[in-house]
């Protein structure tokens, strides 16, 4: 059975070491995040470093998500202390799944928080597709779809929670479960 396959990407408007109270609450507000987006339903794997390094991504052991790579579009720094960015990529039982962990809850309100910590690219930044089940993507296959996404729009190689595809191809519609609300 297909699996959802979502890269997420944002440039950090300062370094991951930076010490400042924003940076902070970025870390303790992710921290959370992935706690709880970790126990929701539907959720199957994220990519995660091998010995678990805080602002390592350049250079560190992803096991079988592959070498970290990013946009085209990033300019800043790639050391542990210049790396200015957030990016996830993660695996889903299904599109709903996923829409309802990003769309509610603690994810919710951190997305409501993201002008604080982010900068405003004009780019795409999340991209979904489907993968095979068993298959693990791999970092370079979120750059690579963010890129398709960014360049031609959603499709069913690289579309978005608002204009998503099925895993046969044909448009669909993401809707939260019943009883939850955005």
């Amino acid at each position: 059975m297909p699996q959802l396959a979502l890269y997420t990407f944002g440039v950090l408007k300062s370094p991951l070491v930076d010490p400042a109270p924003l940076t902070r609450e970025f870390y303790d507000w992710g921290e959370a995040v992935y706690r709880k987006t970790g126990q929701h339903p539907g959720y199957l794997a994220r990519a995660e470093t091998a010995g678990g390094d805080r602002g390592m991504l350049f250079g560190a052991d992803w096991g079988a998500w592959g070498e970290f790579a990013v946009p085209a579009w990033y300019d800043k720094g790639r050391t542990v202390e210049t790396t200015a960015l957030a990016a996830t990529l993660s695996l889903w039982t299904g599109l709903s799944p996923a829409f309802d962990a990003v769309y509610t809850g603690l994810h919710r309100e951190a997305l409501n928080r993201r002008y604080d910590w982010f900068e405003r690219t004009g780019r795409p930044n999340h991209v979904c597709w489907w993968v095979s089940d068993g298959v693990i993507p791999t970092w370079q296959n979120g750059v690579s779809r963010l890129e398709h996404l960014h360049d031609h729009g959603p499709a069913p190689r690289a579309f978005t929670f608002h204009h998503s595809f099925g895993p046969e191809g044909s448009p669909t519609r993401t809707t939260l479960r019943p009883g939850r609300s955005a």
